[in-house]
């Protein structure tokens, strides 16, 4: 498995994978996000791939000098193998290289489930970041 930067060409598969991942609302929140992440830095739009598929995504921001962690997003047959870690691991790098002080999660309905994912990895819920505020608004 590889994790990097987002490139265009992966554009179709990505967009498969979160429509298959995510509920129909939580994929138009995120396609909106997305698409304003990658007008403002698209280095922190991560995607893992396994033998050159698009198998998992992890969507960041930066505001005022913290890190978000907005939506990460792992294909079905490829869940429980560690690229979900792999993706908020090479992240946390990104956030330390641009040298953020402190890193939240974005904790809304939608990312209720991956939560014990973020505490396994020794995130507390005080970086839980509980707002309902779109990605727009957090980094707008």
């Amino acid at each position: 498995m590889n994790v990097r930067s987002f490139q265009l060409s992966d554009y179709r598969l990505l967009t498969a994978l979160l429509a298959d991942v995510l509920t129909e609302e939580c994929y138009e929140q995120t396609m909106e996000a997305f698409a304003r992440q990658l007008s403002w830095d698209s280095e922190l739009v991560l995607v893992a791939l396994y033998e050159s598929e698009v198998v998992g995504v992890i969507i960041g921001t930066i505001d005022n000098n913290t890190g978000y962690y907005y939506r990460v997003a792992v294909h079905a047959d490829h869940q429980r193998q560690g690229i979900g870690k792999a993706l908020i691991e090479s992240l946390r790098l990104r956030f330390q290289q641009r040298q953020v002080k402190k890193i939240l999660i974005t904790a809304d309905e939608h990312n209720e489930a991956v939560l014990p994912l973020y505490e396994s990895l020794g995130y507390v819920s005080k970086d839980f970041f509980r707002s309902f505020q779109q990605l727009s608004i957090i980094a707008g």
